[in-house]
């Protein structure tokens, strides 16, 4: 089995990996909140853990991937106050908050079947641990870290600092949290402006709640990480990831609250993604360039000059470290589309190679494998990977043209090369290869929908409304927009 280097933010340095039980990594990454379609910046953790746990097992680590879906207590601005973001898009929509996570967990599963990113070993929702997090706010009272306000419970952040340090993942202090902090209307209840929830009274117009011994309501957002990881993954697990915008609070808060509830933090590596910015700028919706995978793959946003497939977009994610930021353009994904073509193809190519059975041994195979495990055993090096099986590209381009020859073996060697690199670890695909069903399920679907558009404009509601009904009730979900109408295939 070969060495792996990983990045731990916790230690701040690359460490030799070394899991808590032999040949078992335990792996915990914090999922969406489920109250929109999925976007660009889901797309890159997505990716990142994906190849971590196909690398993972490649070099010969079984792996629990757990990753989660919260459908509750995620509060607006991320603080612990405001409206719950799932609560607040079902009034807008008039549904039930359950069918809003059921909707938009649909539409994440799609969109992450699209990239190719395999479906975690267990997929947890915050509110089906209820339970399991009401125990945990017990667990942090009995140990002196937590206290009662008004049917709420808090976490203490300046006792917790007295003894463990709080901040030590983020790098921040408490007295830097006190002088950049100002009290906020509706935190009357709190002993410090930065204690966070772990358990929030609901008001009365809050939907989503449970009983538990200090009040009816709901989990803190931090809260349901901790009971979830622990739940299926032991007080003590291998690696934690997420994106670099829940290092702060999120995760530091988490960190607080395993070492409150256990006496340690549980977590031997803690690992994040950076984000991705479009054209120099943060995504946000207020800035006009958030984007989402649906309008990637079709090509509808104003900031697109054409439709990028899955497979580019997942090429693009991989051709810079997960670590760095991700700069996107057009002209980026452009480049990453023309880069993906060339490497497509020199995975078939390899296949219908002519072989001489005379021709002499190219050892610059085996070495492009050792570089390219030794580069993504080095903290997911994925561009430098890239970089090398480019390398091979230039071989089989090389053996097409007649200039060299190859034997058996090494032909062998440069399509196992590929399967195993390209296909196996990298999860890119060739997406010419598409499925003559998969091509006309769509086109049937698309043709179905310009009936409907049709009998809407003429307003004949009940035929546009019994196509809607008719789709439904064969797994293909239907949304008009203001842009036209999306569907989606449901699991």
């Amino acid at each position: 089995m070969r060495d792996f280097y990983l990045y731990n933010t916790l230690t701040r340095k690359k460490e030799k990996f070394t899991p808590v039980h032999p040949n078992m990594v335990g792996l915990y990454v914090c999922g969406p909140t489920v109250y929109g379609d999925a976007h660009l910046g889901h797309a890159r953790p997505g990716i990142t853990y994906d190849v971590l746990v196909r690398l993972l097992r490649k070099i010969g680590y079984k792996v629990r991937y757990v990753r989660n879906i919260t459908d509750v207590g995620h509060l607006e601005n991320d603080s612990d106050t405001g409206e719950d973001k799932i609560e607040k898009k079902a009034r807008l929509e008039q549904l039930e908050p359950m069918e809003i996570v059921q909707t938009y967990t649909l539409r994440y599963h799609d969109a992450m079947r699209k990239l190719n990113v395999l479906p975690p070993s267990i997929e947890p929702r915050a509110s089906g641990h209820i339970i399991e997090q009401i125990g945990l706010v017990q667990k942090i009272l009995d140990a002196g870290f937590a206290y009662e306000s008004n049917g709420s419970v808090y976490f203490d952040v300046a006792k917790y600092d007295l003894q463990h340090k709080y901040g030590i993942l983020s790098g921040r202090t408490v007295d830097d949290m006190i002088s950049n902090t100002r009290t906020l209307e509706g935190q009357d209840d709190k002993h410090s402006p930065y204690d966070f929830a772990l358990w929030k009274k609901a008001a009365p117009e809050h939907i989503m709640h449970w009983p538990s011994p200090w009040s009816e309501g709901f989990p803190g957002w931090h809260l349901e990480c901790s009971a979830m990881s622990e739940k299926y993954l032991g007080e003590e697990f291998d690696i934690h990831g997420g994106g670099m915008d829940l290092l702060f609070p999120h995760h530091e808060c988490e960190l607080a609250q395993n070492t409150a509830s256990r006496g340690k933090g549980g977590v031997h590596y803690w690992m994040h993604n950076n984000m991705i910015t479009i054209n120099g700028r943060k995504m946000g919706k207020s800035l006009g360039n958030f984007i989402t995978l649906e309008e990637l793959f079709k090509g509808t946003h104003k900031e697109l000059a054409q439709a990028y497939s899955p497979m580019t977009i997942r090429f693009f994610i991989l051709q810079a470290h997960y670590r760095s930021t991700l700069d996107f353009s057009n002209e980026a994904l452009q480049a990453a589309e023309k880069g993906l073509k060339r490497l497509m193809q020199a995975s078939k190519d390899v296949k219908s190679l002519a072989t001489d059975e005379k021709a002499a041994s190219l050892n610059e195979i085996a070495e492009i494998e050792n570089h390219i495990y030794d580069a993504l055993c080095d903290d997911m090096n994925t561009p430098v990977a890239v970089s090398y099986l480019f390398e091979a590209v230039k071989i089989i381009n090389s053996i097409k043209d007649k200039s060299i020859s190859i034997n058996s073996s090494d032909k062998a060697a440069l399509e196992k090369l590929f399967l195993d690199v390209a296909t196996d670890i990298l999860g890119l695909e060739d997406e010419q290869s598409e499925s003559t069903s998969e091509k006309v399920i769509d086109g049937l679907v698309n043709m179905v929908l310009d009936v409907r558009k049709q009998a809407k404009a003429n307003k004949e509601w009940a035929t546009s409304d019994k196509i809607r009904d008719d789709l439904k009730a064969i797994g293909i979900g239907i949304k008009d927009t203001k842009d036209g109408c999306e569907w989606t295939l449901n699991e």
